[in-house]
């Protein structure tokens, strides 16, 4: 920490604070004062210029204006939402490096000087872990301690590869220039988890801290179900390989090796004899796998175009080799072949005198291989499309 920085109690100076401290507040008459004055006094400890951003989201308790008595600069936001309280607030603050934590006394601001000095050390951002550290009696239902926060955490590990124990503790720091890195948008609950995931997808140096988790002074705002949809929503939205890829390419193997399976006739199975039906499912589950597979090339390439993630290597190898015209190419021979294959089955058919119908086989198999070439037609379209900007 600078050793010439100074505290300065004045939330309307005009000189650049060293520490912003922003804390979201809804109706939190009990706590945000409580929470103000503690930020404010492990800054004067610290010997270092800093700002308390309370960022109100429209109480109608007296908040702010408490607030304001304890000395926070108080701004307000009319979106309503976790995250468009946060963005208000880290758009307000001015300081190199920022504080966040929730104005109900859950998270305990004297531990500022911990969160501001692994930045120093050059870290990009630093966060509380409750899971690590002590949970007060009374401060975290047993369904949020051991079923909500651990699955929701273990999803965003499994997902995107990280260690963070407690990816949705609200304490946390980081500097200006992380912060400007991440480009954060969303505007609820799921706020907590794009911070992590953005984070990670930028690089940043993350560390995990120990903290104590109290109870909380007032009525809590989170709403449990929603609230944890919110973030798995998020987590699959920003990790197409999970909601796409991976049941896709199941599907379509498992249909693949049904149709091959079937293609020549009836089949012994587990006991039993397998025929038109399973060949049906797995041509379904051709169609539906291949589908799925298209949506998470459609969700890469459009999240590589907008520069919202770095793409894996075999998606820059499939959009550096992809052309329209080849895939128009791909495409078309599939349907043709399919085509060609009802044409001949229509065509004995009348040779034999338009008499019963037994064609099942290669009616599904024509079918299929019709509609996956309809479908690259059409898909690569679309990929070209989105694909303009990047080239």
């Amino acid at each position: 920490m600078p050793q010439d920085a100074v505290m300065d109690p004045s939330p309307d100076s005009p000189a650049e604070p060293l520490v912003s401290v922003v804390m979201p507040c809804l109706n939190e008459a009990r706590a945000v004062g409580i929470c103000v004055e503690k930020a404010r006094r492990a800054l004067a400890a610290m010997g270092v210029r800093g700002e308390v951003v309370v960022v109100d989201n429209g109480s109608s308790d007296g908040s702010p204006e408490i607030a304001a008595r304890a000395g926070a600069r108080v701004v307000h936001e009319r979106r309503r939402g976790y995250g468009a309280a946060y963005l208000r607030g880290f758009q307000e603050a001015r300081g190199r490096y920022v504080v966040m934590g929730d104005s109900d006394d859950s998270y305990d601001f004297s531990d500022i000087a911990r969160l501001i000095a692994p930045l120093d050390r050059g870290f990009d951002m630093v966060m509380g872990t409750r899971l690590k550290g002590q949970i007060l009696p009374g401060a975290m239902s047993w369904s949020h301690r051991w079923i909500g926060n651990p699955i929701l955490s273990g999803l965003l590990r499994l997902m995107f590869s990280t260690r963070i124990s407690d990816s949705h503790c609200g304490m946390r720091s980081f500097t200006r220039a992380a912060y400007e890195r991440m480009h954060l948008r969303t505007q609820g609950m799921e706020f907590a988890s794009e911070m992590v995931v953005s984070a990670l997808r930028e690089g940043l140096r993350i560390q995990e801290i120990p903290i104590t988790y109290h109870p909380r002074l007032g009525e809590s705002k989170l709403v449990g179900l929603r609230d944890a949809w919110r973030h798995l929503r998020f987590m699959l939205v920003y990790s197409p390989s999970y909601l796409f890829q991976l049941p896709g390419v199941l599907l379509a193997t498992f249909g693949a090796c049904a149709v091959v399976a079937l293609a020549g006739g009836p089949r012994e199975f587990l006991g039993r004899q397998w025929d038109y039906h399973g060949l049906l499912f797995g041509a379904i589950a051709v169609i539906l796998g291949y589908n799925l597979v298209l949506f998470d090339v459609f969700a890469k390439t459009f999240s590589m175009g907008a520069g919202l993630a770095a793409p894996g290597r075999w998606l820059v190898r499939l959009t550096d080799w992809f052309t329209l015209e080849r895939g128009i190419v791909l495409g078309g021979v599939a349907f043709l072949l399919g085509l060609g294959l009802e044409i001949k089955i229509v065509l004995d058919w009348a040779r034999a005198g338009y008499g019963p119908l037994m064609a099942v086989r290669g009616i599904v198999i024509g079918m299929t291989a019709m509609v996956l070439g309809a479908q690259t037609v059409f898909a690569s379209f679309l990929i070209s499309l989105m694909l303009i900007k990047r080239r």
